[in-house]
This record gives C-alpha cells, structure tokens and sequence, in this order.
C-alpha cells in the first residue's frame, strides 16, 4: 500500500518495480552528481527488498524545472517544481513532459529483467552476482554535464567530484529556484537552491580557470575552461542570449547519431578527455550501450574472471591492452556490455553508501 504522505506531497505514480530501476543504487553511485537525496525515514533499505513506504526523496534541477522522485517496491512517484516566473502550464502538460524526460533520462525503454537474464545466459559470473543486485542502469545524461563531471572525475572521488559539479552549477548558473526539504526529512536539511548546469559560453572565458583553481578543481580547472572555450569557438554563440541549448550542445548531442569510433574521436580531441573519460561519456550520454570503461580495476577483473592473460605484476594501460580488455569484455556480454559493466561496479559502490 502506498503510504498517505506520498499521495498528500502531489506525486505522480508509474508502476515500476525495483528490479527495473532502483534509485538508491543508480543515483549515488558515480554516473550523476548533481542529485540531491534526503532520508525519509531510518537506515538505507539492501537494493531489491520489498518497501511500501518511500525512505528517500531525490531532486534534480533541469533548466526549467526541479524534478523529484521517491520509490516504493513496486512504483517510482515523480513530481515537477517550475519557477514562478516561468511559462504557465497546467498540471497535466508539466508533469507529461516530466513523465518524458524520466524515461528518456532512465531508458526505460530498455528491459532491464531481460538484459539481466542475457548475460546471464552468457556469463555464470554476472549470474551469480544479480541474485544479489537488481535496478541497476545506465543514465542517459546531458552530454555537456556528463563531458565535464568525466573531466573532474580523472583521479577524484566521488564525494569530491559532487563537490566540484555543484560548485560549477552554484558559480555559473543563476538559481533557478529554491526549495524547502520535503516532509519527513531530517531538521539538519534547510531551504535549498537549485541550479542548472551552466553552458558552454558561461565557463570559456579565461578568468574562470583560475576561480576553478581557488574552488579546488587543481589542473582540471584548466581542463574545463579549455574544453568550454574549444567548443564555443568551434560551434559558436546562440543568436539569442540566454537560449538553450547552444550550437556547442546542439553538436555533442549530434554526437550520438555518430559511430562509436567517430563520436570518440571527437571527443578526444578536448582538453582533459582521455580513452577512459571519452568512454565514460559515450556510455553515460551518447548512447553508446556497448563501451566498456577500462581501468586497472576493470584489467584485474578481466584476468580474475573472463580469461585474460597478464601478469601478476602491474600493468601500464597502453592503447592496445584498453582495446583488448575492451573486445574481451564486450564479446562476454554483447552489445550493452558497458551496462553489464555498470552492474558489478555500481555494486561496490552501494555497499559503500549502504553501510555509511
């Protein structure tokens, strides 16, 4: 039974179990780091368990709107907050075009108990670990976001990379709005404010390198700055001030209807983009379900597990040994490998936020 509190807060209903999507494992966990999460309730429930009542409220700010979510064993309820000041729409129309963008924004359109039982079939090693984790999918994210939280992420943590994400939306992009915690939530929580990821043109001019560098971004500031400028020189400026998106995010989500090696060739030519970081994106935004990120965690698995030669000893991550590692595992778990990737990876992390 759905609790009361849920309904009397204006949230939608999609019927959703969790094996098709859970929230806390897909949310904290190193894809996005712009989600807002407040407990509802005591304790963090194990990934898969049966909950009536939701325990967690998730908020994340679009250019137009604050999207929040909560999660029962059986639905995903969503609502929509919009500026004053902004357009008028009815209840109805704002909240199909919320509904819209979840599923697009989760793939829902793609069988998550059929990907599961798939490389099963094909891999007694991810048979063995979905007895455990469920809900676990891939984003499909903004492409400029995605191409500069990537850029922060090289040698980060998540805690820091979160850090560095916000601080871009808090010094670039105006408020959007702001918005008290929702009820239940602990007294620690006060009114927050919601902002949008910045664009392009907001983070090219040189002078934002060096505030990146007071912020704590260290070499990555330049990164930023550099990538920001290349793209907005490269594509230009919107003929409208203020309009989004801009030809610079106009070209990175043409990226998509590219090759898989067309679109990371692209993306390699940016400043701080690497084969990891240019991977990374192609998987999380640019619909790319197949690439597999490769790191040296991901070689030990590869030898651990699927039957890759190498040595005990450590190993430089040249070109050629990433391009192996990556045929390996793709021809293991097929054309969504990088998603079946995600499943063991995201794994690890949910312990960590589960037992903290």
């Amino acid at each position: 039974m759905t609790s009361a509190a849920t309904l009397a807060s204006g949230f939608r209903k999609l019927p959703l179990s969790l094996a098709q999507l859970s929230l806390v494992a897909v949310l904290q966990c190193g894809q996005s780091f712009r989600w807002s999460v407040f407990p509802l309730t005591q304790g963090v429930p194990e990934v898969g368990t049966d909950t009536a009542t939701p325990t967690h409220e998730y908020r994340f700010c679009l250019q137009d709107r604050v999207v929040c979510l909560r999660q029962t064993s059986d639905a995903l309820y969503y609502r929509s907050v919009c500026p004053p000041s902004s357009e008028l729409l009815d209840d109805e129309t704002r909240e199909a075009r919320t509904l819209s963008w979840i599923r697009d924004y989760f793939q829902l359109d793609n069988d998550l108990l059929e990907l599961y039982e798939e490389w099963s079939g094909r891999d007694p090693v991810f048979r063995n670990l979905r007895l455990r984790f469920s809900g676990i999918r891939m984003l499909r994210q903004d492409p400029f976001e995605c191409l500069l939280s990537f850029i922060c992420s090289s040698n980060n943590n998540i805690k820091r990379i979160t850090k560095m994400v916000r601080s871009l939306c808090t010094e670039y992009s105006p408020a959007l709005l702001s918005l008290p915690p929702p009820d239940g939530a602990a007294e620690e929580f006060g009114i927050e404010a919601y902002h949008p990821f910045p664009p392009p043109s907001a983070l090219s001019a040189p002078e934002v390198a060096a505030n990146l560098r007071k912020l704590g971004f260290g070499y990555r500031a330049n990164f930023i700055q550099k990538t920001a400028k290349m793209l907005v020189d490269a594509h230009g400026l919107s003929s409208i001030v203020g309009a989004r998106p801009e030809p610079a995010e106009e070209w990175l989500f043409k990226l998509r209807a590219m090759t898989t090696a067309d679109a990371r060739a692209e993306l390699l030519e940016l400043m701080g983009v690497g084969r990891k970081v240019a991977d990374c994106i192609l998987l999380m935004s640019m619909d790319k379900p197949e690439v597999v990120p490769v790191d040296t965690h991901v070689h030990d698995i590869a030898k651990k597990y699927y039957g890759f030669s190498g040595s005990k000893a450590k190993t430089n991550m040249t070109p050629q040994l990433y391009d192996m590692i990556n045929t390996r595992l793709t021809a293991v778990w097929g054309t969504h490998a990088g998603w079946a990737h995600t499943v063991g990876s995201q794994t690890a992390c949910y312990l960590v936020v589960a037992t903290n």
